[in-house]
């Protein structure tokens, strides 16, 4: 049986900095662990269905104990798409989300300045391309080299599935840099999204190594 380990997961414990330090939910709670988890599905399906051609890299919750308030950090790299002329768009996703969850929700819209660095970007723009029907090694060798050109050390692609509509599900990798899953210190961001052809689903997995950290400390385990 393969061992498998998510890298995000993988990597919790260790020592980041910026925005990579905090998780994708912060909040604590004893008693009503299960109902605000819920909670925080309903908001990341919420928005994902309703911001599906925004590029939304990553979404971050923070809950107050006193308040009952919800901050929402949403990362995208199209801000323009996720707050609309005016902020029109912003302001009617803030009270969808409210009715949702029947407290006060702030929004706060984070550009992401190098999509071709984000993995989880990099394989949902290799996913879209595959679903019109386009070449999926010229899709994979694109984003790679896009990324190798952005100065990642190492880029790891794997797509799954009936590549081009062949009978037989199988996988196709490619690979460039160093990309050391096992080592902690380094930094590395991973993405997964599925594909829906007429052929079936075709998973594509992205790994991209932005190198070791300049502490180089791992935190407590």
């Amino acid at each position: 049986m393969g061992q498998k380990v998510h890298p995000e997961g993988f990597r919790l414990g260790v020592k980041r900095k910026g925005e990579k330090l905090t998780h994708k939910s912060n909040w604590y709670s004893e008693r009503d662990y299960a109902e605000l988890l819920g909670e925080d599905l309903k908001i990341r399906e919420h928005i994902t269905k309703k911001l599906t051609r925004a590029g939304i890299a990553d979404i971050q919750i923070r809950k107050a104990a006193e308040q009952g308030e919800i901050a929402v950090d949403i990362h995208t790299a199209r801000p323009g798409i996720v707050i609309g002329k005016g902020g029109s768009e912003v302001d009617a996703l803030r009270g969808e989300l409210e009715k949702l969850t029947k407290k006060k929700v702030q929004i706060n819209v984070r550009e992401v300045s190098r999509p071709e660095l984000n993995a989880y970007l990099v394989a949902e723009s290799i996913a879209e391309q595959l679903e019109g029907r386009a070449s999926f090694r010229r899709a994979m060798k694109r984003a790679l080299t896009s990324a190798r050109r952005s100065g990642a050390e190492g880029v790891r692609i794997r797509c799954g599935g009936r590549l081009g509509g062949i009978e037989m599900s199988r996988e196709e990798t490619i690979s460039e840099g160093r990309v050391p899953l096992h080592t902690l210190d380094a930094d590395i961001d991973y993405g997964f999204k599925e594909a829906k052809t007429q052929m079936g689903q075709i998973g594509v997995k992205v790994w991209i190594n932005h190198g070791i950290h300049e502490d180089g400390e791992a935190g407590g385990r």
